[in-house]
């Protein structure tokens, strides 16, 4: 029997059932019509908001990066200070629903019909590289706007124990460190409207020491180019790289310490940082907690000794839970029978999906009560990088149904799919 991450502390049961929002699984279940569906705590996300906002030095602002999970702008929008994009195609869901937010958008690879609907659109454009300033200073020249820019640095350190390490190396992504005041005075030579430095080093790591002492050296090289261009960085974007425990050892970063050295950070920080304003963007620990994955069996097979929960759902909605996505070795994501939560294990079992190929296994030789055709697994640690980080279209499956619960301000499910 493999080991399995822990159900994360918000979750209880009632006589058994996994409660989510106030309802039973069960009862969302009914109100959805069908699974596989995605339901996501609204009022989770909320209270991680809010004891983030409590342990962050005064006047750091909180950004939501929304490839994180698409579907819960509309949540995290009045709670957070700015949306961070990574595509048009973003831009477009947040324009759709009516939200009036500071936006950036980062990201490599920007296409000048992007670059000019986001700087029409007022978005600051976090730059990756030199050629992409040179395209947004013209678009802008050519719109007749002030284009808003700030520079994205590639950093000279990087996270450690991150799971994606984004500096202190050769990368697609921001502009070397030692580059960077030469394409800042350009910025402003050109008539741009110079909005700052985003400079993210890392994300997932769940060493409370790697994050503090990340956030110290991007203060630092945050004022280092600051002296070097002889201009206040108006932002300064700290990154986040906060991690969330999926797997069995995991523990949860200490924000309240991340929290403390900050403060701490900023009261040193170098004089040239004085105005600057800062935030932290984050995506995965605001959201990744609040979501359950859940997937109904359809058949329940024994193969040469071994037990197959055969489920109507799989990677092609939970790409990440199956180990294909950002892991090099699999590890299982915390799973339970939604009805049976907290009964002891009775039998070692692998829960695979619906998709023809063997990578779709979304719990590997894992210990459960026993399972029947019609009983409903729930996994947890759903609410980031689930569907839309997914092959949704592969073999041609439906979509999963994703649900949006425990509103203060609007109880009832929000059917956003």
């Amino acid at each position: 029997m493999k080991p399995m991450g822990s159900i994360p502390e918000p979750y209880v049961q009632q006589q058994g059932d996994l409660i989510i929002g106030g309802k039973s699984a069960a009862q969302w279940i009914e109100q959805a019509g069908k699974t596989p569906l995605f339901i996501y705590d609204a009022g989770m996300i909320a209270d991680r908001v809010a004891s983030l906002r409590a342990v962050l030095p005064p006047g750091v602002a909180v950004h939501y990066a929304v490839k994180a999970n698409p579907a819960l702008i509309d949540v995290l929008a009045p709670l957070v200070d700015g949306l961070d994009i990574a595509s048009a195609g973003e831009l477009a869901m947040i324009e759709a629903a009516g939200i009036d937010t500071a936006i950036s958008y980062a990201g490599p690879g920007k296409r000048d019909d992007e670059l000019r609907r986001a700087i029409a659109a007022g978005v600051t454009i976090n730059l990756e590289s030199g050629g992409e300033a040179g395209r947004a200073i013209a678009i802008g020249h050519d719109l007749g706007v002030r284009p808003r820019l700030a520079v994205r640095v590639n950093p000279d350190f990087e996270l450690r124990g991150s799971g994606m390490k984004m500096g202190g190396r050769a990368s697609p992504f921001g502009v070397e460190a030692d580059e960077v005041p030469d394409l800042i005075r350009h910025i402003i030579a050109a008539g741009c409207d110079w909005r700052g430095l985003h400079i993210f080093a890392g994300s997932q790591t769940l060493d409370t020491d790697a994050l503090i002492e990340t956030q110290a050296a991007t203060l630092a090289l945050a004022a280092r180019l600051g002296e070097a261009v002889g201009a206040t960085p108006p932002l300064v974007n700290l990154g986040g790289g906060f991690g969330i425990p999926y797997f069995p050892g995991d523990r949860a970063i200490d924000v309240t310490a991340i929290g403390a050295a900050l403060t701490d950070a900023m009261a040193a920080r170098g004089a040239i940082l004085r105005d600057t304003r800062f935030a932290i963007e984050l995506g995965r620990w605001l959201v990744g907690e609040a979501g359950v994955y859940l997937t109904r069996i359809v058949d329940r097979k024994v193969s040469r000794g071994e037990v197959f929960l055969v489920v109507d759902g799989g990677l092609h909605h939970q790409l990440a839970a199956s180990g294909n996505f950002g892991t090099v070795v699999r590890r299982n994501y915390p799973l339970a029978l939604a009805h049976r939560m907290g009964a002891p294990a009775d039998e070692v079992v692998s829960v695979v999906g619906c998709l023809c190929t063997p990578l779709d296994r979304l719990g590997d030789q894992i210990g459960l009560p026993r399972a029947e055709v019609g009983d409903v697994v729930a996994i947890f640690m759903a609410g980031a990088y689930g569907r839309s980080a997914s092959p949704t279209a592969f073999l041609g499956h439906a979509p999963p149904v994703e649900l949006v619960v425990g509103r203060k301000d609007n109880p009832n499910a929000i059917f956003t799919s």
